[in-house]
């Protein structure tokens, strides 16, 4: 399949599978569903995606979330803030309303702690399992179904949806009760954010003092100094080229749910501040679809 890599799937199910947002993440993910086996009923806003999903992948999709969740045993959802997750899962016309009771609802959205606990008291009145579930690992991680999956929800529910999820994941982990996978997400986001800049402002101040920054950059990443982000942006941010990976747009969507979180809980994230008005600055010099490496562009 052109848009997916080509991985090996653990036997599970089969099972009827809706999932309900075909963006960079969710085309993959629910491409590796396929693949895996499962009967896959799509829903995408933008009706063409899910024609497009369909004539590669086969399945079916649905002129509504409601008749997309309809019979299905797992409902997967990918979109992208509270107010969109709410659109497609609530109302009329919504997953919720199509759902049967022992269903189970998994949401892939990064978004607030506190839809995630609002719908999983709406989904457990109708008897239908929920989990909050964002995912780490970028599109490329989508198409090559190796995504990290944070979850927050009921044990039962989470030991249900985990083998389905690995169709598009290396590590399915739950760390708590409802709303704790959008916490753990936001811990992450705080973490790479801080990172980025300390990276950013490293290759900057070497490239400043006249180094070859792609041979420092090899020397230090076998070193303390290693990470995810030098080993894989790194010398894309040399090369001042940030046309891939996580867009700044994003990123200061959830670190905006990661700051009105710190009001909330009265924890202090000075650096998790400063840097989301990095990106804002970014913003400002065009760059919302830049990749968030794109920071050093603040520093040349």
């Amino acid at each position: 399949m052109a848009s997916i890599g080509t991985r090996s799937y653990e036997p599970t199910g089969p099972f009827n599978v809706s999932f309900i947002g075909l963006g960079v993440m969710g085309f993959p993910m629910a491409g590796h569903l396929a693949q895996a086996g499962h009967a896959v009923r799509v829903y995408n806003r933008t009706p063409s995606k899910a024609r497009l999903w369909v004539q590669e992948f086969g399945g079916t999709h649905a002129p509504t979330p409601r008749e997309a969740a309809a019979d299905a045993d797992f409902v997967f959802v990918c979109v992208g803030n509270d107010d969109d997750l709410r659109s497609v899962v609530l109302g009329p016309d919504g997953a919720l309303a199509g759902m049967k009771p022992g269903a189970l609802l998994v949401d892939h959205t990064t978004a607030s702690a506190k839809v995630a606990r609002e719908l999983h008291a709406l989904a457990r009145d109708q008897e239908i399992g929920f989990i909050d579930a964002p995912v780490s690992g970028g599109q490329a991680g989508a198409v090559n179904g190796v995504l990290t999956v944070m979850c927050g929800g009921d044990v039962d529910a989470f030991e249900r949806m985990r083998p389905v999820a690995l169709s598009y994941a290396q590590a399915v982990t739950r760390v708590g009760e409802p709303g704790a996978g959008q916490l753990a997400k936001m811990v992450n986001q705080i973490c790479i954010a801080g990172l980025v800049q300390g990276l950013s402002e490293g290759i900057a101040f070497g490239m400043k003092a006249g180094l070859d920054m792609k041979l420092v950059l090899e020397v230090i990443s076998k070193g303390a100094a290693q990470s995810w982000q030098m080993q894989n942006r790194g010398a894309t941010m040399v090369d001042d080229q940030f046309d891939f990976g996580f867009a700044v747009d994003w990123m200061r969507k959830d670190l905006g749910l990661v700051l009105e979180e710190a009001r909330n809980n009265g924890a202090r994230v000075p650096v998790t501040a400063l840097v989301d008005q990095f990106y804002a600055d970014l913003q400002q010099m065009g760059g919302n679809r830049w990749d968030t490496s794109a920071l050093i562009k603040r520093l040349r």
